[in-house]
């Protein structure tokens, strides 16, 4: 992980202040990373240029950052200024983060982030905005940074501060949140991007290779998105990208949103009117994962919870642990009789110390599957391939990053 700055001098040599406290601060790395672990990253990298010392604990200090962080926001801030409500948390809450983000995804609700002149699923909805929210979100990470964004229906947030709080699902209103993957060692997270081509039926096996989903023998988790999910053709190419690798011994749960927003891993402009398939890849012989469908029968807060328990059955461990939750707009407050947020409580009762996130989609992917090295509860290839997808359902995940050493 390269620090920003220059940090080539003598911390000792341009300093007026009292001589003891300066031998102490350029010369005692145990002192001077004491201090920086009370900064944030932000700081961390302009401290960074002072000397060759600094710079060296700045290093240190960000290595021994490796948790997951998060920023949410909902309506609940939003006030209908300029700016989307998660672009203007994220402005606020990056001065205060203590990782130096290396990967990102966030996700946002489509109907703010990005207006639309008709309403969403009409066949010609043009967008009456660019990608504006989306390049001022970018902005405000480091120039590495990989950042893959996508908007969607509804979003599902747990608000900042803990991993405790209390999960929403946010069926309707401005909402979004950025999950933050600093570099963990032994873990890769890759995103991907497969662009609907008429002319090609099928994917090279270099395309896959390359982003780590073949031949990749520590490839543990793949959430992936399909999007422009209403053009034609656009559901069976996500099919047919899925089913490439859906046979493996690994966790596979997503489902498809309204557009891709942001993928800067690639150097060409997005073209918002195309279909293709993104996601991240999570490779790491740590990581374990875990998913279950709560099909169509899971109707009430008895069944819900009951799904939950086949998670819980898992053991995946809890800390440094997020949960996934990709749910069919056909559920939410109305497939529960009225009743608000009864699978992200399900989830929080079950897993109280787990965030969970996640979208209302029109299309999920998963199935029952639980991967902890190599026990398996279900395999999707023992059915048929179509049986990774669903309408009216919902996938909840679990994705376990290893303990933190």
């Amino acid at each position: 992980m390269e620090v920003v700055g220059g940090g080539g001098g003598d911390c000792r040599s341009s300093s007026s202040a009292d001589p003891r406290s300066t031998y102490v601060l350029g010369n005692l790395a145990e002192v001077v990373e004491r201090v920086l672990t009370f900064l944030p990253a932000k700081a961390l990298l302009r401290v960074a240029g002072v000397c060759r010392l600094w710079r060296e604990c700045v290093r240190r200090v960000l290595r021994a950052h490796r948790n997951v962080t998060w920023v949410s926001a909902s309506r609940a801030e939003a006030n209908h200024l300029e700016r989307h409500c998660l672009v203007r948390a994220l402005a606020e809450e990056l001065e205060n983060v203590r990782i130096l983000p290396q990967t990102v995804l966030y996700m946002a609700d489509s109907e703010t982030f990005i207006s639309l002149e008709q309403c969403r699923g009409h066949k010609r909805a043009k967008k009456r905005t660019s990608m504006e929210a989306a390049l001022v979100l970018e902005k405000l990470f480091p120039k590495q940074c990989q950042i893959l964004g996508i908007v969607t229906p509804g979003i599902v947030v747990t608000p900042m501060g803990s991993g405790s709080n209390r999960p929403q699902e946010i069926e309707i209103g401005e909402s979004g949140f950025a999950l933050l993957f600093p570099q963990i060692e032994g873990i890769r997270i890759q995103p991907f991007h497969f662009i609907k081509d008429p002319k090609k039926t099928t994917l090279e096996r270099h395309q896959l290779t390359d982003v780590g989903l073949l031949d990749n023998p520590e490839l543990r988790a793949v959430l992936v998105f399909g999007y422009n999910c209403c053009k034609v053709g656009a559901s069976n190419y996500l099919q047919r990208v899925v089913n490439t690798f859906s046979g493996m011994n690994i966790i596979v749960a997503g489902g498809q949103v309204d557009n891709l927003s942001s993928l800067t891993s690639e150097k060409h402009t997005l073209d918002i009117d195309a279909t293709g398939v993104v996601g991240l890849s999570f490779s790491g012989q740590r990581i374990q994962s875990a998913t279950v469908l709560l099909n169509e029968d899971v109707n009430d807060e008895k069944t819900a919870e009951a799904a939950m328990q086949r998670l819980k059955a898992a053991n995946i461990p809890e800390h440094n642990t997020f949960g996934f939750m990709f749910a069919c707009v056909g559920r939410g407050f109305q497939y529960y009789r009225a009743k608000e947020n009864v699978e992200a409580d399900a989830f929080r009762k079950l897993f109280p110390s787990v965030p969970l996130f996640g979208f209302f989609g029109n299309g999920e992917i998963g199935c029952d599957r639980i991967v902890t090295g190599n026990f398996i509860l279900r395999k999707c290839n023992e059915v048929k391939d179509d049986d990774l997808f669903h309408s009216y359902t919902t996938i909840m995940t679990l994705i376990h990053l290893g303990s933190s050493k």
